[in-house]
């Protein structure tokens, strides 16, 4: 069958519920098509190719990743295990010469991560780790308004991702076997979006923390149930979060500013609505909704990126996965006990 150039065939390693979403999302990016599955369990990898073959033919499952990597049809894998098998499936991937988008983290050392970054260089294929909120709308609008001084001076940034999970010791997010912990988790999400906001006020480049203050509290399988943070930088600025699996909250995002202050009000890192909140005036909400989940803008960049024959992406490039990946590392080693060795 000849290739329809117009076509773009994904390859999914893992198809669990961060899956789903990503194959909810192709319909909204010309030319995606879901075309395999690579599942353990074959009939998990059936049901989710039947779930989302939408008018065409179900995407090809096999429980051989070889079989997967191997199928010149495709143009790309996206991978969604659990965190601790993103490093095998990036090298396997990469090793046969397929374009990589892997769920974050994209492993979970700085380490392996400026290995795997220089595999894909060295070879010459494209990997990029998928943190979609840097691609939503909503951050358009409100890296604008950042970048134009609608909060004047950056003074200090406050978040929170905290949701209340029951604790199983066997689920991925509980598990050190399976790289569980709040921080890599969900707190990347306080990190990326901090580390975006200085980007915004600091012409593309994000200063790296003078200190930081580190408070975990730890499961009893060892790995973060909840961690508080307090990143100083230069000039006074500060970034303070919490996130775990054991509260509710509100989920906000804000930038602190001379003049204004912005939100991202809800779920920040898939906000749909950015807010300016001026004091003694109204806040003034834009909205800027997702096209079909928010999944939509990571993907058409990693096929743009593909197409034009890159390693990286632009927006979301090697260096800001490995500056994620060394402030991990840093307040992991803060960690009472030190870190787990998941």
């Amino acid at each position: 069958m000849a290739h329809d150039h117009d076509i773009f065939r994904w390859g999914v390693i893992g198809p669990g519920g961060i899956a789903n979403r990503f194959a909810g999302a192709l319909a909204a990016v010309p030319g995606a098509r879901l075309a395999a599955v690579f599942a353990r369990d074959a009939a998990k990898g059936q049901a989710y190719a039947e779930q989302w073959k939408g008018d065409g033919e179900p995407a090809r499952v096999t429980t051989a990743l070889p079989d997967l990597l191997a199928d010149p049809s495709i143009d790309a894998v996206y991978i969604a295990t659990p965190h601790s098998n993103h490093g095998e499936y990036i090298r396997a991937a990469l090793e046969a010469g397929k374009p990589v988008l892997c769920e974050k983290p994209l492993v979970t050392t700085r380490a392996e991560g400026a290995a795997l970054i220089e595999l894909a260089r060295s070879k010459g294929v494209f990997l990029m780790e998928a943190l979609w909120t840097r691609f939503l709308p909503a951050y358009e609008v409100a890296g604008r308004l950042l970048r134009e001084g609608a909060i004047g001076e950056l003074r200090a940034m406050q978040s929170s991702f905290c949701f209340a999970a029951n604790y199983d010791p066997l689920h991925r997010q509980w598990n050190p076997a399976l790289a569980g912990g709040a921080l890599w988790d969900i707190g990347i999400y306080n990190l990326a979006v901090t580390r975006w906001v200085l980007q915004q006020m600091n012409g593309g480049i994000c200063p790296e923390p003078e200190s930081m203050d580190v408070q975990a509290k730890m499961a009893p399988t060892g790995v973060d149930a909840a961690v508080n943070v307090t990143l100083h930088f230069p000039g006074g600025v500060t970034s303070q979060f919490r996130c775990g699996f054991d509260a509710a909250s509100v989920n906000a995002f804000e930038a602190i500013g001379s003049k204004s202050g912005l939100r991202f009000p809800l779920d920040f890192w898939q906000a749909e609505a950015v807010e300016v909140v001026t004091r003694k005036q109204p806040a003034e909400r834009i909205a800027a909704p997702f096209v079909i989940n928010g999944f939509e803008g990571e993907i058409a960049e990693a096929q743009a990126c593909v197409r034009a024959g890159r390693v990286e992406s632009p927006r979301m490039p090697h260096a800001e996965t490995l500056g994620l990946l060394g402030w991990m590392d840093a307040i992991r080693a803060r960690f009472p006990g030190g870190v787990n060795k998941a």
